[in-house]
């Protein structure tokens, strides 16, 4: 029997209700926060606000602070340098933190879970997301889906 794909979404320029549609869509059953910081202006997307979203779903939500992103790196993608957060983001995949929650995700995949992580970003490129995904799909031997909901 083969796992489902791992899912990625970002939220920039989407509403928490296309979020949520899209989510429940893809068959997702944990939606996994992987922001340093679960704390948004967005509506909605605050960690207490987002949790109760998606419970609304039926769907479970795990927030991985120690797979965000460093102050830092945040600040390299926001100025659109991303070769620099890949550096940034690979020298803080290797804290004990880091990798501890690394393989919570991955044993969460492997038993089989629809996870999606989420983060702000819409386009996982310019993400750590995508360093997250590359890494448990190299880890799990899954595909990866990003998943985008539709603009507002």
């Amino acid at each position: 029997m083969s796992r489902p794909p791992f899912f990625t979404i970002g939220y920039e320029q989407v509403s928490s209700a296309a979020v949520l549609d899209t989510l429940s869509g893809a068959g997702v059953d944990l939606l996994v926060d992987v922001r340093a910081v679960a704390a948004s202006r967005r509506a909605g997307f605050s960690k207490s606000h987002l949790a109760a979203g998606v419970s609304e779903r039926g769907i479970g939500y795990l927030h991985l602070r120690g797979l965000g992103t460093p102050a830092e790196g945040r600040q390299a993608a926001r100025s659109g340098h991303y070769s620099e957060l890949r550096r940034i983001y690979d020298a803080h995949l290797a804290t004990p933190t880091a990798q501890e929650q690394l393989d919570e995700l991955t044993a969460l995949v492997k038993a089989g879970r629809r996870v999606c992580v989420l983060c702000f970003e819409r386009h996982p490129e310019h993400c750590h997301r995508q360093m997250v995904a590359d890494l448990i799909c190299e880890r799990v031997g899954v595909a990866v889906e990003h998943l985008m909901a539709p603009p507002v």
